[in-house]
């Protein structure tokens, strides 16, 4: 699937903001540190949801789990004027408590529908396998984290790809339910 400009043009922004926030001028790793400072200024931060969303949407670094990826692909090829009610992708995006905490001060915002479906979309594809994705996960194997390889697990102890309540859904499931939710927002569904 092809991914619409306004996406490719805030994905880079959004990698750099975390690389960033990764280390500090010693080179030792603060990214846990700096997202908690940054979480703390969330209603400063919401000032720039619009101008600057991928400067916001770090707070929010690890604080989403995603149930129906094929939902989130979709996601990625609509433009910024086009994106579904971020109440409708429930289903696509859960958060960890201290997210839906978060989130809950900026949906009272004028734009905050829209920044929350910005911010699942960056972190999405933060965490989404590139091309290149083969050869990280061989660099992991042999203990060469990369500033991606080391900051995937930052959800407070939870795993990334692990979801409690989730963790029995099977990939047929998945695909059943990504269906049914792109129908259900206009699409032609695939068989």
């Amino acid at each position: 699937m092809s991914m619409s400009a306004f996406f490719r043009a805030l994905r880079s922004s959004y990698q750099a903001e975390i690389d960033d926030l990764a280390s500090d001028s010693e080179g030792k790793d603060v990214l846990r540190r700096r997202l908690l400072e940054k979480r703390g200024q969330i209603a400063f931060l919401s000032q720039m949801m619009e101008s600057a969303p991928e400067m916001v949407a770090v707070a929010f670094h690890g604080g989403f789990h995603f149930e129906l990826p094929a939902v989130m692909e979709q996601l990625l090829t609509l433009e910024s004027d086009e994106f579904p009610d971020w109440d409708s992708l429930s289903d696509a995006v859960q958060l960890t408590p201290w997210a839906k905490d978060m989130a809950a001060v900026l949906l009272k915002q004028p734009q905050g529908d829209w920044f929350m479906t910005v911010a699942a979309a960056l972190e999405y594809m933060y965490h989404r396998p590139s091309p290149h994705h083969h050869e990280v996960a061989h660099a992991d194997e042999h203990g060469e984290h990369g500033a991606r390889g080391s900051s995937r697990d930052l959800d407070h102890g939870h795993d990334f790809d692990a979801d409690d309540d989730h963790a029995h859904k099977t990939d047929q499931d998945h695909d059943e339910a990504s269906a049914d939710w792109l129908e259900d927002q206009g699409f032609d569904r695939k068989e």
